[in-house]
This record gives C-alpha cells, sequence and structure tokens, in this order.
C-alpha cells in the first residue's frame, strides 16, 4: 500500500484499561461503585501483559515495518474489562437499591473514560499539528489537518478506510496518524456497549418487577453472554466475508473488529473455572505469550486480519487470562508471576502514551530524514525517546487529568488563588490549544479551497511541457504549473465527469468523448494509466471526427488474470467482473479500436514488460477482429530510497532532477511490446517515453509543468502537451485517427 512502509496500515492504540496502581477494583470505565459488585481480585499481571504489547507495537512499527499482535491483545483486553464492568454494574444495580435512572445512565462511565483518553490524546494532535507545520511539505498539511480532526472527533479509522479506497489519495500513506484509528475503533466500541448494555440493564430492571428471576446474578450473565456472543459472531462472520471483498476496508471496519473485544467480554462474563494443575497453567501462559510475541513474523496482519488468524493473538491473550485466573489460594503460575513483575507493570502503565508518541515520532523523523527505514541505532533512539516523553505525558498530563490520588500534582493550588489549581490550569491550556489548532487548521483548508488547477490557457511558448523534449522548444526560466500545490487536483476530466468507476463497481460507467457524431470510435478502457490519456484523445478525436467511448475502474487494467490484486497485494474480485462485462460489452458493440496500456513496471526487476494478462486481452480483442492501440506505461517515479510523489518531493525543496527518474531504472532501450506487435498485425504499439524522459532521466518538471501529480500519474497537464506527439502516433498506426494535429 504505501510509503514508506507497510507499517503506514499498521496497528491500533492500546486499550484504556485498568490503571496499574490502586487499592480496589477498577474497569476501563473506573472503579466498581461498591465490593458488592463482586469484582475479581486485581490482576497486576494483565497490566505487564499490555507491557508486552505495546513493546511489541512499537518494536515491530520501529525496526521491522510489520503488524505485531500486540494490537489485537489491547482490544482483548478492553473487552475483558469493560464488559465485565457493565456486567458488575448491571448485577449489583439489581440487588442494590439502585435507581433505574442511575442504572441505565451512560455519563459516570463516560466522563472517565473521557478523562483517561482525551488530555493525551489531543496534546499529541496539537504536538503533531506543530511538527507537521515544521517539517512536512505543504502538499500534505491539508490531509493531516483532516485527520487531525478525525483522530479528535474518533472517527479516524473510518477517514482511512475511505481513503485507501481513493486511489487518487497515495499521498496519505505516511500519515504521523495513522495509528489512531485504532483508538477511534475502540472508542466506538465503548460507546456503543456503553449505551446497548445499559439499556438491556434497564429493560432488566423494569422486567425483574414483575420476573424477579431476571435479577438473578446467573441469568443476567447469562443475558448479556448470549447478547454479546451474537454480535461476536456477527462481527467475525462480517470480517471473514470483507477479508475476500475489500480487505484494505475491512482492516479498518468497526464492525469487523468487534468480534476482538467481544470474546474478551465473555471471558469476563462466564470465566471457566476449572481446576487443573499450576504446571499446565504456566504451560499455557508460556505458549501464548509466545505465539503473542512470534506472531507478527508468520503472519500478515495488513492482508489477514481482522479475520479467522486474528484468533492467534485474541485466542493467546484469552489463555494468558485464563491461566492467571486462578481459585482461592493458588497462586499465580511462574509465567504470569513474571509478567506482574516490576518492569512489565511499569511498562503497560506507560502504554497508552507509549502507542501514542512512539508512531508519530517515527513518521515526522523519518519525513525530516528523507528516508524510508530508521537503522537499528536510530530506532533504539526513538524507542528511548519515546519512552521518556511518555513517562513525561503519563506523570504530568495523564495522572493529574484522571484524578483519584494519581498524582499530587493535582493538588497543586496558586498560592494567591487556590481555586486556580495544576489540573485546572492544564485544562483551559489543553482547551485554548485545540481550539487555536483546530481554527488553524480550518484557515488552512480554506485558503486550499481557493488553489486551483488553472492551466487550460498556459502560454505554449513560456510553458512548452513536453514539446521540450520532443521538439527541443525553449524553456524560458518561469515556475513551473500547476504549483506542487494544486497539481494533485490536476485529473483527467473522466474522473470529475463520473465516468471512473470505484473500486466497488463492477459494471462499467461509459462516457463519451471526441467526437459524439463520429462514424468511428476508439474505446478507451482499463484503470487510471489508461484513464490518464483522455485528455489528448479527446482533442484528437474532436480534430478528426471520431468518437471515444472510456471503459474505466480504479486500480483495475484490462487483464484476463483469474485473480488479480490492487497495489497493496490485496484481492480485487471486482476487477475480475468488471473485466469481463466490458470485454463483453466491447465484443457486443465491436469499436473501431481498443486503446488500453500495453507494459507496467516489471515487479521482478528493473524496467517494465508486458504482464501476461494484457496478453490474454490482446488475444482475445484481436481474434475478434478488433484492433488494439496499446500504449506503453509511463516510469513511476522512484528513487535509491524508494517511490517519489512528485508534488510533495518539489514542495519539500526538491529539483525537477532531484525528484525525477534515472530513465534505466524505469523503462527498458526498446519497448517490451515489440515483439507482440511483430507478430500481431492488429495490434498497434505506442511509445510516448521520450516526451517524458530524456536519454538518462524522466524529469520531475518537463518544459515548465510538472509532469506527476502524485506516486505514477501524469497530470492532465502535461498530458496536454503530448497531444500533437500521441496523434502523430496514432495517425501511423490507424490512419482513419489522423492526420495529426498540427
Amino acid at each position: 500500500m504505501h510509503a514508506p512502509t507497510d507499517r503506514s496500515t499498521d496497528p491500533p492504540a492500546p486499550a484504556p484499561t485498568a490503571p496499574t496502581k490502586r487499592s480496589g477494583p477498577t474497569t476501563a470505565s473506573g472503579p466498581t461503585t461498591t465490593a458488592a459488585a463482586a469484582a475479581p481480585a486485581y490482576r497486576t499481571d494483565l497490566d505487564g501483559l499490555r507491557g508486552i504489547a505495546i513493546a511489541l507495537v512499537a518494536c515491530f512499527h520501529i525496526w521491522f515495518g510489520r503488524v505485531s499482535g500486540g494490537v489485537d491483545v489491547f482490544l482483548t483486553l478492553s473487552g475483558y474489562f469493560f464488559i465485565g464492568s457493565l456486567v458488575r454494574h448491571t448485577v449489583h444495580a439489581q440487588s442494590a437499591r439502585i435507581g433505574f435512572g442511575e442504572t441505565i445512565s451512560p455519563w459516570p462511565r463516560l466522563k472517565r473514560l473521557l478523562k483517561r483518553l482525551l488530555p493525551a490524546l489531543y496534546t499529541v494532535l496539537i504536538a503533531v499539528a506543530v511538527l507537521t507545520a515544521l517539517v512536512v511539505p505543504q502538499t500534505r498539511w491539508l490531509n493531516i489537518g483532516r485527520e487531525i480532526f478525525a483522530s479528535a472527533l474518533y472517527y479516524q479509522n473510518y477517514y482511512l478506510a475511505q481513503n485507501s479506497q481513493d486511489y487518487l489519495a497515495a499521498s496519505s500513506a505516511n500519515s504521523p496518524l495513522q495509528h489512531i484509528w485504532s483508538m477511534s475503533m475502540q472508542g466506538q466500541f465503548f460507546v456503543g456497549a456503553l449505551v446497548v448494555l445499559l439499556a438491556v440493564a434497564g429493560l432488566i430492571k423494569l422486567a425483574g418487577r414483575r420476573l424477579p428471576a431476571l435479577t438473578r446474578p446467573g441469568v443476567i450473565r447469562a443475558i448479556f453472554a448470549v447478547i454479546v456472543a451474537a454480535v461476536a459472531l456477527a462481527s467475525f462472520a462480517w470480517a471473514q466475508y470483507r477479508l475476500h471483498i475489500d480487505q484494505p476496508f475491512n482492516y479498518y471496519d468497526t464492525r469487523s473488529r468487534l468480534w476482538e473485544p467481544l470474546v474478551g467480554g465473555l471471558l469476563a462474563i462466564w470465566m471457566p473455572a476449572w481446576r487443573v494443575a499450576a504446571w499446565f497453567r504456566n504451560t499455557v501462559t508460556v505458549v501464548a505469550l509466545a505465539l503473542i510475541a512470534t506472531c507478527g513474523w508468520w503472519l500478515d496482519g495488513v492482508a489477514q486480519y481482522p479475520a479467522a488468524l486474528a484468533w492467534v493473538p485474541v485466542g493467546a491473550t484469552l489463555m494468558v487470562i485464563w491461566a492467571g485466573q486462578v481459585p482461592a489460594g493458588q497462586s499465580l503460575p511462574a509465567a504470569n508471576r513474571i509478567l506482574a513483575g516490576r518492569r512489565a507493570v511499569w511498562l503497560g502503565s506507560l502504554a497508552y502514551a507509549l502507542y501514542l508518541i512512539h508512531w508519530p515520532l517515527l513518521i515526522f523523523y523519518l519525513t525530516w530524514r528523507g528516508t524510508e527505514r530508521a537503522t537499528f541505532a536510530e530506532g533504539t533512539v526513538i524507542l528511548v525517546v519515546s519512552l521518556g516523553l511518555s513517562w513525561l505525558m503519563k506523570r504530568y498530563i495523564e495522572d493529574p487529568m484522571r484524578g483519584g490520588g494519581r498524582s499530587a500534582l493535582r493538588y497543586i493550588r496558586w498560592p494567591a488563588h487556590p481555586r486556580i489549581t495544576y489540573t485546572a490550569i492544564l485544562t483551559v491550556a489543553l482547551i485554548a490549544l485545540s481550539a487555536g489548532t483546530a481554527g488553524a487548521i480550518k484557515a488552512w483548508d480554506r485558503h486550499m479551497s481557493t488553489v486551483a488547477v488553472d492551466t487550460a490557457n498556459l502560454d505554449p511558448t513560456s510553458y512548452p511541457g513536453a514539446r521540450a523534449l520532443l521538439e527541443g522548444a525553449p524553456v524560458p526560466a518561469l515556475d513551473p504549473q500547476p504549483t506542487p500545490l494544486a497539481v494533485a487536483d490536476d485529473l483527467p476530466q473522466t474522473g470529475p465527469d463520473g465516468f471512473m468507476s470505484d473500486f466497488a463497481a463492477t459494471e462499467p460507467a461509459v462516457g463519451v468523448y471526441g467526437d459524439p457524431d463520429g462514424a468511428k470510435t476508439i474505446a478507451l478502457a482499463g484503470g487510471s494509466h489508461a484513464e490518464m490519456w483522455i485528455g489528448a484523445l479527446d482533442a484528437i478525436g474532436k480534430a478528426n471526427g471520431f468518437k471515444i467511448l472510456t471503459y474505466l475502474k480504479m486500480g483495475c487494467p484490462l487483464t484476463a488474470e483469474p485473480d488479480p490484486t490492487r497495489l497493496e497485494g490485496t484481492p480485487y474480485p471486482e476487477c475480475r467482473v468488471w473485466v469481463d462485462n466490458v470485454m463483453a460489452e466491447l465484443a457486443r458493440t465491436r469499436p473501431d479500436a481498443v486503446f488500453t496500456n500495453s507494459t507496467r513496471p516489471d515487479p521482478a526487476g528493473p524496467a517494465d514488460h508486458v504482464p501476461a494478462g494484457y496478453v490474454g486481452i490482446f488475444d482475445e480483442l484481436t481474434a475478434q477482429g478488433i484492433p488494439v492501440v496499446g500504449i506503453r506505461d509511463i516510469p513511476w517515479p522512484h528513487g535509491p530510497r524508494g517511490a517519489i510523489n512528485t508534488p510533495e518531493c518539489l514542495a519539500a525543496g526538491g529539483t525537477a532532477r532531484s525528484c525525477g527518474t534515472d530513465r534505466a531504472t524505469a523503462l527498458h532501450p526498446i519497448d517490451p511490446a515489440v515483439d507482440y506487435a511483430e507478430g500481431n498485425p492488429l495490434f498497434h504499439r505506442l511509445d510516448l517515453s521520450d516526451g517524458v524522459c530524456d536519454a538518462d532521466r524522466c524529469p520531475a518538471v518537463v518544459g515548465n509543468i510538472i509532469v506527476y501529480k502524485d506516486y505514477h500519474h501524469l497530470s492532465a497537464t502535461y498530458v496536454r502537451t503530448l497531444t500533437r506527439e500521441l496523434s502523430r502516433q496514432l495517425a501511423a498506426a490507424l490512419p482513419w485517427a489522423g492526420p495529426e494535429l498540427p
């Protein structure tokens, strides 16, 4: 999926579960009201498990660029603590003199959640906004600003899910807030569980007046277990189903993730009280910890979670919880005692702050250094700094704001004004800084709304574009157009017109361009790398009297490949169905030619190649007597550090050359489609590489026009400067499509 690495899609935030030090039982929602709620003895070994989990998350992020099982540990623990608290509250509400309103009121728990979560989160979001302005190119400010809002309002997971569906939003891949998606998912879970289960508690309270049997603890637990299990089963089935339909969205989807905390909640509702030997419990914990620690190496979480294989870390967490829930009088297994050790528990107490801090720190460091990976030494420093900042966050922000005797700072008062406390000052500061950050983001959003692409009438002598390479046109010293801030919106006209089908579509949306009354027809078919050429083809069609019909779908070239995938490698079955439907339509309408891509970057090595799936399409069309015009794909910008987002590179101070690509690493000296063209007279190859690259380099700016609008799509403005050369080559292949433009 993405630059800098697959880390950018990685894990969720630690659950805001119980604090590490207190005298009575506490849950994610806060302490239970009285001992009558029958909360289990506090489990410090689970705090240690959180410490292990956050260590895995941070280390896998920083050193290995993989998804660990740590996040799933947090999700499972969240459900165990939170649902367990709600069940105990319901049992207590039936046995004590607690009114109906108090039984169903979510505010006490919601207030504790807000005090637990928001101060640290908003502190990090403010810091991210400041560092973005200092470190990140302006081309990314708009997206990060919107992610700050999405994170603050707990819908970041769906913001990212929607953007992962947007084939044109590749520049968001390195977000310093990518990791907040899991906190958004957990926040949605907490609120949903709170509302639903407190409503159930209220119904039990009302019905219990006529049916006293409903108020028995065992019956209450059974009711909750049925509800939680039903939702968990539905969520798991949805996750498994969507795994093969739309995994990029599935990964972030709360509906797919719900089962993970819910099965933890089921264990809180019913804990098997099996009497087994201590050695067996110890073995269970050791095996479970081994699974949690290693599953990041042998499972690809990005491609496989939250479906069936997520049971590995989730099930292992349940095993640790069960193994440490020993009968009265029996000591903890040795492995659980190690988890309850001072260092592991201390690390667990920092889990929330450490999760919030380590990922932005890593991303800003990589952005500042202009690299994709941190070395082992750099990663170690990032971890140490993250730990130090997390300790400061917990001591000076989290604990004082949470209260409950966690911090002496809470009781510091301004001598002259006793009502002015440390927490009051901190609260005002956070509110003021958050409001200022929101205002600055909105101001930048308004500014960006005024930035528009206006290049339709550029003076060709001042902005020759591709003609500088193809015809040796002189290039005056002018700033390039569109600007780096605007070029991302320099789109082919088919997108705004509604003729670029999205990822979910299986039926083509056909657009009509060129001369609608033309006697001849070219079908432009494929993905966005075919779509790029519509601006030039439209002008050629109008000038030469032929019609262009478009059959376009995001990320879906015309291919005979049986199981196509997206760029990130996830299955793309909608593409297979869409291509079959397009091919049936082409066979029915029989256009005079089909215009599509003939090459693609070679995944097995440098330069480009003709994929076997493309050849299958060429064979099928030409066998029906339909000519194929295959245009060689453009170079995809890259350098020693990986893929290059051209606007970002230029906005960060790069030049046309430094943001460009060595031609030899992107293109073979000879078009790879030559051999196929020589053997099939109905296949006509086009190669406009010399209009994008010189003999050695494919620059980011040519003829005062920015060549690319993102990682691998030409700007619509630059495509228009290739119109004359495209017309010349097209007329040579299809004489009726000429004469070439003057």
